[in-house]
């Protein structure tokens, strides 16, 4: 049974950095796609970025390209995503989940979830 842990998050101050993690078990994850989201109260799951778990390549959300970076250790079956210059507008509980679909931005791809962690950006 695959099961997905965020930890990390936290309570930072504007311009400040957080790194997420999510410890993934439960399975084989070299060719899944470990995606990033987060959602703010009131507002629509976001994907924020994403990584093949077998190559190491990422992509990620035009709202947070060049502040955020998604990496991944195979040995310890974790994902990272660290997130710097942090805003207000970041604010959001943050998921990491797995699909079996390269490449895909939207969550009903995505098969598995975290239960969140919540970051919170003060200004």
């Amino acid at each position: 049974q695959v099961q997905l842990v965020e930890s990390g998050g936290g309570l930072v101050q504007a311009g400040g950095s957080l790194r997420l993690s999510c410890a993934a078990s439960g399975r084989t994850f070299a060719r899944y796609y470990m995606g990033w989201f987060r959602q703010a109260p009131g507002k629509e799951r976001e994907f924020v970025g994403a990584i093949t778990w077998g190559s190491g390549s990422t992509t990620y959300a035009n709202s947070v390209k060049g502040r955020v970076a998604i990496s991944r250790d195979n040995a310890k079956n974790m994902v990272y995503l660290q997130m710097n210059s942090l805003k207000p507008e970041d604010t959001a509980v943050y998921y990491c989940a797995v699909s079996s679909t390269h490449g895909v931005t939207t969550p009903t791809y995505y098969d598995y979830w975290g239960q969140g962690t919540q970051v919170t950006v003060s200004s």
